[in-house]
């Protein structure tokens, strides 16, 4: 029986989970981001500005959903940027439905990077969880993460490698939906964003969570946009149907590469996807399969068999500039 990982039916769309505009830090307008993005061929963008929800309901229309979001600091002692060795955590808290209008966790003392303080007033408060503070600790970071859960808030945790966050850290929080496996504005910067091996760290700790390729853009210096994105798969073009595809994991990370197809029959995953140098099986345990390119032949599909009594799996495509497409990771107990 053969049994779809990324739907059959519906269509892909792609977005950018993490973005900044001229409301925090970022240099462009909301319009403006909208503008550049559906240039691009994105048709969804999450806005993420630093610590002040805004929503952006007016920009969607039927070619484009702007869904809603914020990005949360948690810092040790010192203020963002703060010291350069200084221990992080950024997490993107995206609103699973557009009439969610209020900001869960709201304090004043947070709203302060780029212009968030001459906007603050824009902004309306949840007062049932108001005046949040914030604790950097497994336990803070891992409390406020679940008010926005229960709330109906997608959350992903950001830019492990640029927050200096380490094992010890990242393996200890609770809530999260998604990693960001890439961060294209932090990969631009040095800091290696890529993140397989910390992806797997968490999910053979048992939590079942996804895989995001997000921006982070800020259109200062350099052209940030459009570099990693994440491509959804849904029955429409509609914020619901948007962000309910993102709750069940229907999408795949990428900085390029297209996958068109997953699916898993007679134990063995299927994939098609666009011109390949490299299709990767990686798994929980020591079992991984890789095919390479022969002969300069681009590969288009693969076939990978099961039969390792592996956890979870997850492939990855490589095209011929070193750019990777990522599945979310699948557990075979619910396959």
């Amino acid at each position: 029986m053969k049994k779809y990982l990324l739907p059959n039916e519906g269509n892909f769309y792609k977005a950018n989970l993490h973005c900044h505009s001229n409301l925090s830090d970022g240099v462009l307008s909301p319009k403006e981001l909208k503008e550049l993005y559906k240039a691009h061929g994105y048709s969804v963008l999450a806005y993420t500005d630093h610590d002040i929800f805004i929503p952006h309901n007016e920009l969607t229309d039927d070619s484009f959903v702007a869904l809603s979001g914020f990005e949360a600091q948690f810092n040790g002692n010192n203020k963002y940027p703060g010291v350069p060795n200084e221990k992080k955590c950024h997490i993107c808290i995206i609103a699973g439905t557009p009439d969610i209008v209020k900001q869960t966790c709201w304090n004043e003392e947070y709203a302060y990077i780029g212009n968030v303080a001459k906007n603050k007033d824009k902004v309306k408060i949840d007062e049932k969880t108001s005046d949040f503070v914030r604790e950097y600790s497994h336990d803070g970071i891992s409390k406020m993460m679940k008010i926005c859960r229960d709330k109906g808030f997608f959350i992903t945790y950001n830019h492990p490698s640029w927050s200096l966050e380490n094992y010890e850290q990242y393996i200890n929080y609770d809530g999260m939906h998604a990693l960001e496996i890439f961060n294209y504005s932090c990969e631009l910067l040095g800091y290696q964003s890529y993140a397989p091996g910390i992806y797997d760290d968490i999910l053979k700790s048992g939590k079942k969570i996804f895989a995001v390729a997000a921006d982070d853009n800020h259109n200062k210096s350099r052209p940030d946009s459009c570099g990693g994105f994440v491509m959804i798969k849904a029955k429409k073009l509609k914020y619901e149907a948007i962000t309910e595809a993102l709750f069940n994991g229907d999408f795949y990370s990428s900085t390029g590469p297209e996958i068109y197809e997953l699916y898993v029959e007679d134990n063995k995953v299927h994939i098609k996807c666009s011109d390949a140098v490299m299709i990767s099986l990686t798994t929980d345990r020591r079992f991984s399969k890789c095919i390479w390119q022969e002969d300069g032949k681009f590969i288009t599909e693969a076939v990978f068999d099961l039969n390792c009594e592996c956890e979870y799996f997850r492939i990855t495509v490589k095209d011929i500039n070193g750019n990777h497409a990522n599945t979310n990771a699948y557990f075979t107990e619910a396959i």
